[in-house]
């Protein structure tokens, strides 16, 4: 009885610095949690080192892959915004020549196309919040979401698409720089494929 006393204290003691132990890693652990996130979700994306640059910066801390998934498209929509703005001053910028009508098609039909882009991507996001809603219409709503960000995407490649075979300046003097528009369009296009990846995750997650 002598013996079993102080072991009996002595295994309480342990078990409570155990279980204190546990619950301050668990503690330091979330703080991680959205980079932990961020870096397993990303390592197979289309563009891996695209994704975890956007996403480990994105200021809202993703907690959850549909969290993760919105983060995605807000960057998308984000980008998609900028260059159609940067187009639309370019489109200005080109004037009435002649010269510039190729350039000038170009780029009305980008700024278009980035618009219905746009649009898309709104209601992917739109989509994706009803995924955590409890009205047992998940797979509908993930299909609306699949299917709207695979038409930005569209978009945003048949833009890209329209600026292969256009000249860098017109006979105004005026310029339009395709490698820049090319660079602009890429980034925009490679976001959303990231997005598109990551939304395609949330079947397995069942968008918690």
């Amino acid at each position: 009885m002598k013996l079993w006393v102080p072991t009996f204290f002595f295994l309480c003691i342990s078990s409570a610095a155990a279980l204190s132990h546990s619950t301050t890693s668990g503690r330091s652990g979330n703080s991680g949690s959205s980079e932990d996130l961020v870096r397993t979700s990303c390592i197979h994306a289309s563009y891996p080192d695209l994704c975890l640059r956007t996403l480990s910066t994105y200021g809202g801390k993703p907690k959850t892959p549909n969290d993760l998934a919105q983060a995605a498209v807000n960057v998308s929509l984000s980008r998609a915004r900028k260059v159609s703005k940067y187009l639309s001053q370019v489109g200005t910028s080109l004037g009435g020549g002649v010269s510039n009508k190729r350039q000038r098609v170009a780029v009305s039909d980008c700024v278009e196309q980035l618009s219905d882009s746009v649009d898309e991507l709104r209601k992917t996001l739109s989509e994706l919040r009803n995924l955590r809603s409890r009205n047992g219409m998940f797979r509908w709503h993930m299909s609306n979401a699949e299917t709207w960000v695979s038409a930005a995407l569209t978009d945003e490649d048949t833009c890209l698409d329209g600026f292969q075979d256009v000249g860098g300046s017109g006979g105004n003097g005026k310029m339009v720089k395709s490698s820049d528009v090319k660079r602009k369009m890429s980034n925009v296009a490679k976001v959303t494929s990231n997005a598109l990846y990551l939304i395609n995750r949330l079947d397995d997650d069942r968008g918690r």
